[in-house]
């Protein structure tokens, strides 16, 4: 099953995320099929970026997001 969740990045105690389409049996920070988006918690309010053409087109192929990143892409606009 292919999930849409974060990829974390950054250096320790300075998280940056990447918003990535992977398969679900493969580690959080392992491989991914593609990236779709940015978010970066550090900096206020919050920068999210986010290509919604290829987000809607995940959905669509029956990709499901995590709790996380399905309120990120309604913050952003992208659901």
């Amino acid at each position: 099953m292919v999930k849409l969740r974060l990829r974390r990045m950054g250096a320790k105690k300075k998280p940056f995320y990447r918003i990535v389409a992977a398969d679900s049996r493969f580690p959080r920070d392992g491989r991914f099929i593609e990236e779709l988006g940015t978010y970066n918690p550090l900096v206020e309010p919050a920068q999210i970026t986010v290509d919604a053409e290829r987000v809607q087109k995940w959905l669509a192929d029956g990709a499901q997001p995590t709790d996380t990143v399905r309120s990120l892409l309604k913050k952003s606009g992208a659901i």
